[in-house]
């Protein structure tokens, strides 16, 4: 199978000099967390929103509002650009790694496509149970904590979400994209001096996304693929008789991949 085959071909992009209001407001219409740059037509950096809640939440940004960031100093240069006839079997190391992988398509002069997890995704084919593959060790967070103490634990952990638990319950789910939403609205919202004390004041309750999208344990690895795909969801809570038994991701679910069969 080659890479074109699967490859997303609409491709959302934004020159280097457009301004991170409107890169917000194109993740925003198009549900995307993850978007390409290039300069002069061609591929320069990635986008990405864990790489605005860095810069948003930086010390010497803090008075900046979004509409004075550029997208050329808030992208990630390190790509990979790879050919629409790459064997789709050989880059599944790559994008089935941890962190936000987008595998450019085309080559130094234009785009013709990107390959995402999400793109992957629709290979998965394992019936194995999802809890023989599930993440059993699981972050989360109260609908009281700050967002500065959620945002810390998804740094020190390497994690894009967190699942929000209150009383043993699963009431939402908090993810990079929430907390850069949250933090442009301060921005736009209160004047540089109020800023710092609204941003530490800012709860989990706030922000968060609900309800959570999750998956029974009864279901299989295949199961999980089709649910990521249908709600455009990088991570899903597994649940048992309405508690969270671990949780599965994009990563987790890709690894299952038989590249053999492809």
């Amino acid at each position: 199978m080659k890479v074109q085959e699967i490859m997303t071909r609409d491709v959302i992009y934004v020159d280097k000099d457009v301004d991170m209001k409107y890169v917000l407001k194109l993740m925003k219409k198009h549900n995307i967390t993850k978007i390409p740059v290039v300069e002069d037509h061609k591929p320069a950096g990635l986008i990405t929103d864990s790489n605005i809640a860095k810069k948003l939440g930086a010390i010497r940004t803090r008075g900046v509002p979004a509409a004075h960031l550029y997208a050329s100093s808030i992208m990630d240069k390190d790509i990979q650009i790879i050919s629409p006839l790459s064997d789709v079997s050989k880059i599944l190391s790559s994008v089935g790694t941890p962190g936000p992988t987008m595998l450019f398509v085309g080559n130094e002069d234009d785009i013709v496509g990107v390959i995402t997890k999400a793109d992957l995704l629709k290979l998965v084919k394992d019936t194995t149970h999802l809890e023989e593959i599930m993440k059993e060790m699981i972050y989360t967070v109260s609908p009281d904590d700050r967002i500065i103490h959620a945002r810390r634990q998804m740094i020190d952990a390497d994690i894009a979400r967190l699942p929000v638990v209150n009383n043993g319950m699963l009431i939402g789910i908090i993810s990079d994209i929430d907390i850069v939403y949250a933090l442009d609205k301060i921005k736009k919202g209160f004047p540089l001096g109020k800023q710092k004390h609204q941003l530490e004041e800012l709860l989990v309750n706030d922000v968060m996304s609900a309800p959570a999208i999750t998956i029974s344990s009864d279901k299989n690895v295949a199961d999980a693929a089709k649910t990521m795909i249908d709600y455009h969801v990088g991570c899903l809570p597994v649940m048992q008789n309405n508690k969270i038994l671990g949780v599965i991701t994009r990563t987790d679910l890709i690894k299952t991949i038989d590249a053999e069969s492809l």
